[in-house]
C-alpha cells in the first residue's frame, strides 16, 4: 500500500480531508496520512480507539512514536492522558488499549536501527518546557538523525524550517499560515528537505514538529 509515498513532495492534510477507515481490530479506526507497506508499514496515522477497545500484543521492528491527542492511551506499562509523548524503540512490543477512548498520532518504522531509547514525556508538565532565544519549546527527542519537539507560537510567531532533512508538523491548536495558506488545528504537513516556506502563527498556536529525518529515509528498509 502506498499513500503519500513520494517523500520528495510536500503534503498537507486538513481535518476536512480525514478519511477514517476501520483497522483489523474492532473499535479502532485510523486516518492514514502516509504509508509504505501493508499492516506492517512505514506509516504516519491518526488512530482512534473507541471506549473500551484494545489492540492485540504486537512488536514494532522499526520503532513507534505516539502522541496522545485526547482521552487516555494505555498499555501494560502505564496510562497516558492527552499530551504525553511515547517513543518505543525498534524491537519493542506492547498491548495497547483505552478504557475511556483516545485519539493518538502514531508514527511507525521511522527510527534508526541503533535507536534503543524508550522515551516518556508529559508535555503538560511546565517543567518540560523552556524558553531559549525567545522560542518556547518542549524537547521530546534529539539525536544526530532527527529532532522531535513541541513549540508554542504567539501571534505572528515564525516556525523555523531547516534547509535540509525535511520536516513534519501537526497543528495541535490554533492556526498557521504556510506561504499564505491557512492551515487549521488538526492539520498535518510534510515538507521535504530543501523546502523553505514562510510559516507563522495566526494568533496563538501549538505545534508538534519532527525534523531532519526525511532525507535519511532508507527506502530499502521499509516493509512492503
Amino acid at each position: 500500500m502506498l499513500i503519500n509515498a513520494d517523500f520528495s513532495a510536500p503534503v498537507t492534510i486538513t481535518p476536512e480531508n480525514y478519511r477514517w477507515i476501520a483497522s483489523p481490530q474492532a473499535g479502532v479506526e485510523r486516518v492514514m496520512l502516509d504509508r509504505v507497506g501493508g499492516e506492517v508499514a512505514r506509516a504516519t496515522s491518526l488512530v482512534r480507539y473507541a471506549q473500551g477497545s484494545s489492540f492485540p500484543a504486537h512488536m514494532h521492528p522499526g520503532g513507534e512514536e505516539i502522541l496522545v491527542l485526547s482521552g487516555i492511551f494505555s498499555d501494560e506499562h502505564g496510562d497516558y492522558p492527552a499530551g504525553w509523548y511515547l517513543r518505543n524503540p525498534p524491537g519493542s512490543s506492547h498491548r495497547p488499549h483505552s478504557h475511556p477512548g483516545t485519539l493518538i498520532l502514531v508514527k511507525l518504522c521511522q527510527m534508526q536501527p541503533d535507536d534503543d531509547k524508550t522515551v516518556r514525556v508529559n508535555t503538560g508538565d511546565p517543567a518540560n518546557w523552556q524558553v531559549v532565544d525567545r522560542r518556547n519549546t518542549c524537547t521530546l527527542f534529539d539525536s544526530d538523525a532527527e529532532r522531535v519537539y513541541m513549540e508554542r507560537l504567539g501571534d505572528g510567531g515564525l516556525l523555523e524550517v531547516a534547509a535540509s532533512g525535511g520536516i513534519e508538523i501537526f497543528v495541535l491548536s490554533g492556526m498557521l499560515s504556510v506561504d499564505g495558506e491557512r492551515v487549521s488545528n488538526g492539520s498535518w504537513i510534510r515538507l521535504p528537505g530543501g523546502t523553505r516556506p514562510a510559516i507563522h502563527s495566526m494568533g496563538e498556536s501549538k505545534v508538534f514538529v519532527k525534523s531532519g529525518h526525511l532525507d535519511s529515509l532508507d527506502v530499502q528498509r521499509i516493509p512492503r
